[in-house]
């Protein structure tokens, strides 16, 4: 049965990896499909398409992963078969890389203030064109310098919520990303819920048109794939999978590697039929 990776980053965001790479990845992988879903941006999407058009047997997903925020707590969903190229879509992404932008410029000041010296032109050396960076960038500086041996460690040491360098500003609601997202005519889906201890959240979400839940991740448990499976079946979703994949880092996957959790290729029929 073919198999579809649903949850991935480009250099468009904070990925290691161009979207054609992605899209040859997968294709060296046996997937039918993947989809590209950088933070914020949908600069890797075209890319992704065209590199797809090149090979048969492998599709490229428009997608997305906005960052929102509830209680505190960083929640992202995932946006399918959107149209990037309506205007009020984009001006919005504009608006939620600026927040990013923000953010970044806290931690990179909560850095300093510990005695770890990071230029913000550091990180702007890391932008690719017009992509987005973010803590995945920030984390790459940190192992570069010294300071942490990977990726998992400077989040788990400086840059994890609650950690020492953690910066929260406001963003928008996981509600407003669903609107966001079904306004450019595409299919929102909660990214990770495994990650946020938010469940609560999930009713509340479906009542404002979330289609999917992506039950299966690299940074789940066996015990809570089963969780949000149920979940899922519970409240109508649709169950999606993706691997969240970053690319390389000093050898290392962040998350998983593309093709790592996937869903059959039935799943892009459901989507399409929301």
């Amino acid at each position: 049965m073919k198999q579809i990776d649903l949850h991935t980053h480009t250099t468009a965001s904070d990925g290691t990896f161009s979207p054609a790479e992605n899209i040859l990845r997968a294709r060296e992988k046996g997937l039918k499909a993947i989809a590209i879903t950088d933070h914020d941006t949908i600069n890797g999407i075209e890319e992704g398409l065209a590199e797809a058009a090149k090979h048969e047997g492998i599709e490229c997903i428009p997608g997305i992963e906005i960052s929102t925020l509830y209680n505190g707590q960083d929640i992202h969903v995932l946006g399918y078969f959107i149209n990037y190229k309506d205007e009020e879509f984009l001006s919005s992404l504009q608006k939620l890389q600026s927040v990013r932008d923000q953010r970044n410029h806290l931690i990179i000041k909560n850095l300093n203030d510990l005695g770890i010296h990071i230029e913000e032109s550091e990180l702007e050396a890391k932008r690719h064109g017009d992509g987005n960076v973010g803590r995945g960038h920030i984390a790459e500086l940190l192992m570069e310098k010294g300071i942490v041996k990977s990726i998992p460690d400077a989040f788990e040491k400086y840059l994890g919520k609650g950690k020492a360098a953690y910066a929260m500003i406001e963003r928008i609601s996981p509600i407003e990303a669903i609107t966001l997202i079904k306004k450019a005519n595409g299919i929102p889906v909660l990214a990770h819920p495994g990650i946020y201890e938010a469940d609560e959240l999930i009713p509340i979400m479906c009542e404002n048109g979330l289609a999917g839940m992506e039950y299966f991740h690299p940074d789940h448990t066996a015990e809570q794939v089963k969780h949000y499976e149920r979940l899922a079946e519970k409240y109508s979703l649709i169950k999606t999978a993706g691997s969240d994949f970053h690319g390389f880092r000093n050898g290392e996957v962040f998350h998983g590697d593309i093709g790592c959790c996937t869903v059959p290729y039935s799943t892009l029929t459901k989507l399409r039929n929301k």
